[in-house]
């Protein structure tokens, strides 16, 4: 059911792969609440994706960027504002990656260089995104930006290992840009620990269905699945939540607040 949450609004989503990412539900719920929106990812993930179907169904461009070069930045907020005669009202930040994850690199033997490249991709490029945005002034007052993050950044889940600090790192600086263009700008800015969730990144982590069993039983109200966590997200892009900023919204059923319960005690004693 669609309320027109987003009409005549304008945001770009950044990080849809396939039909399984949370930025492609995200996509497709913007556009289903009135949203026009510009879709990019890495000109690697252009071409791996199925992001030209994704952009067909929104009649939406789409305008690829490496978020760890700051010209390619300049160019998709030069674009996205030629393309919509203006600046946008929201920003989706789905982006995450460890090269020592995808290696199998345990945490206490990391590759620094791969820590440095999964940081720069999955971290500082919010910082970047919201440093460009604000320089070109891209987008308007009381707008939202909301990324995509993982309660990892506060509890030891062994195996998700530097994709912790990433996230982490990616908090505080939600937090800290959601200071400076608040003032600046009444821009908004905040992260949603999403329960764990059957994506193609998701999926890249050792035991990643030990993790959506463990939170499943954990959670009183079970998993947030990808088309909840876009409905979320689009509450977070409307009006209705101006005064929310700097905030680590979590949405994952209450398991960030859950100590234990009789399914995991059960389990336990199996």
């Amino acid at each position: 059911m669609a309320y027109n949450l987003l009409k005549s609004k304008k945001g770009i989503i950044f990080g849809a792969l396939n039909a399984q990412s949370i930025a492609w539900k995200v996509a497709q719920r913007a556009v289903e609440e009135g949203a026009e929106i510009v879709l990019s990812n890495a000109p690697i993930a252009l071409r791996m994706g199925e992001l030209n179907k994704l952009a067909e169904e929104c009649n939406a461009p789409v305008i690829g960027a490496d978020v760890t070069v700051n010209d390619d930045l300049v160019n998709l907020f030069t674009k996205t504002q030629e393309h919509f005669g203006g600046g946008v009202d929201f920003i989706l930040h789905s982006i995450g990656m460890s090269v020592n994850v995808r290696k199998s690199i345990p945490y206490a033997e990391n590759n620094y260089d791969f820590t440095h490249k999964g940081l720069d991709i999955s971290a500082l490029s919010l910082h970047r995104v919201l440093a460009t945005a604000m320089k070109m002034d891209a987008i308007n007052e009381w707008g939202s930006v909301v990324a995509l993050t993982y309660i990892a950044a506060q509890r030891v889940f062994p195996d998700y290992n530097d994709m912790a600090d990433n996230k982490a790192y990616l908090e505080s600086i939600a937090r800290n840009f959601g200071y400076q263009y608040g003032v600046k700008k009444h821009v908004r800015v905040n992260t949603v620990s999403q329960s764990p969730t059957r994506t193609t990144a998701g999926s890249g982590v050792k035991g990643f269905d030990g993790f959506i069993n463990y939170a499943e039983k954990m959670s009183p109200l079970g998993n947030a699945d990808a088309d909840q966590c876009a409905d979320y997200c689009v509450t977070l892009f409307s009006d209705l939540t101006k005064m929310v900023t700097m905030q680590n919204l979590f949405h994952d059923g209450g398991f960030s607040f859950t100590g234990v319960t009789p399914a995991v005690i059960e389990q336990m004693e199996k």
